[in-house]
């Protein structure tokens, strides 16, 4: 299992409609950079003069963190973060993980018709003892706890995508600021995960001036 993008999508999703809570293209640029950040933290993606790196090839175990680094070693050229975000960039890839959570139980995959006529696939809620359990320990850390590495990640990435104050409404901006860019993690990894963060930030504003436009 991919647990930050996971954890993600939990929270970025209404639980009665299961609808997002931003746009789907804002969600699949913020699940890209969270398999993107996972890998750095498992010490497999590092930034060296701006470009991601792989650093070691060895699998994770999980098979949407394991392809995406196989990609990325597989690219002849070196590229910056942001190159990767966009080029991961999917849909597919939210569905994938919203299927795998339904199957678990945690989610149920519910067709509905939108205006009586456009069919849309939804993913309320099913078990909500997962997420009670995740939204514990987030607000545990937006409250003043110390952030463990995998809940300072899933703070960072849902700042960087700008679904923290959606999910958690009543957080303090300045504290959720505060741990995104904290000492959850060593000095290497907390730097190439900025990096990913702030291609996800750049490449979340582009989709949203995209769509204004349109």
């Amino acid at each position: 299992m991919s647990a930050i993008a996971e954890d993600l999508l939990l929270l970025a999703y209404h639980d009665d409609k299961g609808t997002p809570l931003i746009t789907t293209a804002e969600l699949d640029i913020a699940l890209t950079g969270a398999l993107l950040a996972e890998l750095a933290m498992a010490d497999r993606l590092t930034v060296t003069e701006k470009k991601l790196v792989v650093v070691d090839s060895a699998p994770v175990g999980d098979e949407e963190l394991d392809a995406v680094l196989a990609r990325i070693a597989g690219e002849p050229k070196v590229r910056k973060p942001e190159w990767w975000v966009n080029k991961l960039n999917s849909d597919k890839l939210r569905k994938r993980l919203l299927v795998r959570l339904a199957e678990r139980g945690v989610l149920s995959e519910e067709q509905r018709k939108v205006f009586g006529i456009f069919a849309r696939t939804s993913y309320p809620e099913r078990d909500g003892s997962v997420e009670r359990e995740l939204r514990q320990r987030v607000q545990s850390v937006l409250s003043g706890a110390e952030p463990d590495e995998h809940i300072g990640l899933l703070i960072a990435i849902m700042h960087a995508c700008k679904v923290a104050r959606k999910a958690f409404p009543g957080a303090d901006k300045n504290r959720i600021k505060e741990v995104a860019e904290g000492a959850w993690a060593g000095e290497a990894v907390r730097v190439t995960i900025a990096a990913i963060n702030a291609a996800v930030m750049s490449v979340v504003l582009a989709a949203v001036v995209v769509t204004a436009a349109s």
